[in-house]
């Protein structure tokens, strides 16, 4: 009796996750307009946890979604040393998804190029965009969809901060710098936690990347783990990071390029809408609060 309750409380666990990306992956695409009635989109499976759950999350919401698009399911295979190439063949197979593996040795480029002990993680995303917009063109896919979710748009967010000096980020959909693509990121609201829990549910076939991904001492993981220690000594920190990436103010930054700070005179109203009384008013009782105090401390 009690394996049967155990079971019945798994699969409603599991089934309330399933609910919870449909609804977050299904909001994104519908906030910035990223798949449209006809579109082909070319879904980008690396074999890790966050690809495999877009990948199967999208053809939930294919099947239920009031318009018509369909999806390709694309591998790019660099002939990195162990890759084992028959695992996802195998798998897209078995979803009866149409797929398309992309075979460069873009490894043996990137080893060749970058000395021992360098980050590879800028030549090696170069290379394999290239090759994707290439496939895209060849496939016919009006849409290149990537996996990357909520905590890899903030650890971006950071590099660029801490390290480039600009507020950018990934964006959920963009423009390729000649026009000809557009590249989405339907899992941009997703919690990686929640990924994590999915593909430990589903037992995706996980391929490591032994190139990038087991690389010491990337940025990156620093950022990582700098979001990890927020969120658990400081719950609600990163969806409080998230959503100030959602409500910009030029005119309360300092990029002259992107607000008329020079033509500001007495009397006019505030050219995005927002006067320093709001925002003094939010700030302060914001500043006020136990939370924010405690915070501090971190520091």
């Amino acid at each position: 009796m009690t394996a049967h309750v155990d079971s019945r409380k798994v699969a409603f666990e599991e089934n309330k996750l399933v609910k919870k990306l449909c609804r977050l992956m299904g909001q994104a695409i519908n906030d910035f307009k990223m798949i449209e009635e006809g579109d082909k989109v070319m879904v980008c499976v690396s074999g890790g946890k966050d690809s495999y759950a877009m990948l199967d999350i999208l053809l939930k919401l294919r099947d239920r979604a009031p318009i018509h698009f369909d999806l390709v399911a694309v591998n790019l295979d660099q002939k990195q040393p162990g890759f084992p190439e028959e695992v996802l063949p195998n798998y897209l197979r078995h979803l009866q998804v149409p797929f398309h593996i992309e075979e460069q040795d873009t490894y043996s480029i990137v080893k060749r190029v970058i000395p021992d002990g360098k980050t590879t993680c800028g030549l090696c995303s170069r290379l394999r965009r290239g090759i994707l917009y290439r496939v895209a063109d060849e496939l016919g896919a009006t849409k290149i969809a990537l996996g990357h979710h909520r905590e890899d748009i903030l650890e971006t967010f950071l590099l660029n901060m801490f390290y480039g000096g600009q507020l950018k980020s990934m964006p959920p959909k963009l423009q390729s710098d000649d026009g000809k693509h557009i590249v989405i990121r339907p899992l941009a609201y997703v919690p990686e936690k929640y990924l994590e829990r999915y593909a430990t549910d589903q037992a995706f076939p996980i391929i490591p990347c032994n190139l990038c991904g087991s690389q010491p001492n990337l940025q990156r993981n620093a950022m990582k783990e700098l979001l990890k220690q927020w969120g658990k000594s400081h719950p609600g920190r990163v969806e409080s990071m998230f959503r100030a990436l959602t409500h910009v103010v030029p005119s309360h930054l300092l990029d002259a390029q992107l607000f008329n700070f020079k033509e500001l005179v007495v009397g006019d109203a505030p050219l995005d809408g927002i006067g320093d009384l709001a925002i003094d008013e939010g700030l302060e009782e914001a500043c006020s609060s136990e939370e924010f105090i405690q915070s501090v401390k971190f520091y």
